[in-house]
């Protein structure tokens, strides 16, 4: 069927793309990519059960199930009948009211509804972040690494330059603030900090981020402070929210139920306004998020319902439950890998689902870096690991823990026998 266009005149140029559009956009990485570029090497044939060590989606695992508040908050709004129309831009109220009442009890100074919006998930609100920073000329933003790799790609895609720090492994993945203010210039517009830690597994202390907050005054920068696995911290850290330095510097906090509740494809999540001197109004960003939250789609209407109760009811003994089966998971998982040869941990995971090891592809046969460790894995033993390339440490691995306890034991002991079998003879 003709439909006006040939095969000719069918180019990047002709839709108003360049070559290096082209280029910039298949070189954006992202998690999902990466893990079915990895999975594709799986062999179909292998008997073995497939073990998936990096995604941060558990809810598949039956240790790892939503507690049935959540499921019979979301039915009964769903049978009410009542939330089938459409949401205000920002999300509706009672579920705007009840997380600003939610987060407020871990804050200094208390949220109202206005400082709330309601966001398909936290990937949607780090895209309005991002989106609304990017209208500045010339902008830049500071992004960790390693870190979560969909800023980067939602970055570029709206062609904010991203300039990394680093995190310190030896100091429990601090930080470097000395690199932060080398590398910030007047153009710079935030930084961004994710706590509970993802890829690395760690939880910054209060010491920590006062000195963070401190910095971006110094800057004269805003902090985008990346909380979705908030209060899942299981180790002699406590979680604190970056919200309580926001009379420091201001803050922006994304976050979802996703990791908390163990939902994440209810996609409902929330872009929170830290601000008690009204320094982002003042410069005109509330304006903007407004803007862009009016062009986006929102969550589900029932979901949203559900929120209040769900957020109010949820019992403790649910929170604790995942607390420990994440804690004595990230205990096997860091004393496990102390045996695997050609990888070190420094620190034991403190919160989120995740662990960053270090590979050493000098003492392995025919490996030739993170990728192809992990491609190969993937085919001889039908164990997914994402390589750390994809979170910005090439030769590095991130491995989640969040899986069932026997799938943990099997997974590292597989992991453990490829790299005996690929060692270099001595």
């Amino acid at each position: 069927m003709n439909n006006g266009f040939s095969t000719e005149e069918v180019s990047p140029q002709r839709w108003g793309f360049t070559a290096d559009d082209v280029k910039k956009t298949a070189a954006c990485v992202t998690v999902r990519s990466v893990l079915a570029e990895i999975t594709s090497n799986l062999n179909p044939l292998d008997s073995k059960p497939i073990i998936l060590f990096g995604h941060g989606d558990p809810s598949s695992f039956s240790c790892f199930q939503t507690t049935p508040v959540a499921v019979d908050s979301v039915e009964a709004a769903l049978r009410s009948s009542k939330f089938n129309g459409y949401a205000p831009a920002a999300g509706i109220l009672p579920a705007r009211m009840a997380i600003a009442d939610h987060l407020s009890k871990n804050l200094n100074d208390k949220l109202s509804a206005d400082d709330v919006y309601i966001t398909t998930g936290c990937t949607q609100a780090i895209e309005v972040v991002l989106s609304v920073l990017s209208t500045r000329p010339n902008a830049n933003i500071l992004l960790p690494r390693p870190g979560f790799p969909f800023y980067e790609a939602r970055a570029s895609h709206d062609h904010l330059e991203v300039r990394h720090f680093d995190l310190i492994p030896e100091k429990d993945w601090e930080v470097d603030l000395d690199a932060v203010e080398a590398i910030a210039d007047e153009n710079t517009v935030a930084i961004v900090i994710i706590n509970p830690g993802n890829p690395c597994g760690n939880i910054f202390t209060y010491q920590h981020l006062k000195k963070i907050a401190e910095t971006a005054r110094k800057l004269g920068i805003m902090v985008i402070a990346d909380e979705v696995y908030n209060h899942l911290a299981f180790g002699n850290n406590p979680f604190i929210p970056m919200g309580n330095f926001s009379s420091i510097a201001p803050v922006i906090t994304v976050g979802s139920i996703s990791k908390r509740w163990l939902v994440p494809g209810w996609r409902l999540g929330w872009l929170v306004l830290n601000d008690p001197h009204d320094i982002l109004k003042k410069h005109g960003i509330i304006g903007h998020i407004i803007d862009f939250m009016n062009m986006c789609s929102n969550p589900a209407t029932f979901i949203q319902a559900a929120i209040p109760k769900i957020l109010e009811t949820t019992n403790d003994d649910f929170f604790s439950k995942i607390i420990d089966t994440l804690r004595d998971a990230a205990d096997v998982c860091y004393d496990s890998l102390k045996d695997v040869p050609s990888i070190t941990c420094h620190s034991k995971p403190e919160g989120s689902m995740f662990v960053m090891v270090k590979l050493d592809v000098s003492v392995l046969e025919n490996i030739l870096d993170d990728m192809d460790f992990c491609s190969k894995l993937a085919k001889e033993e039908s164990v997914v690991i994402l390589p750390g390339f994809a979170v910005g440490l090439k030769n590095w691995l991130r491995i989640s823990f969040a899986v069932e306890p026997a799938s943990l034991i099997e997974g590292i002991k597989r992991l453990k026998e490829f790299c005996k079998r690929h060692a270099k003879k001595q």
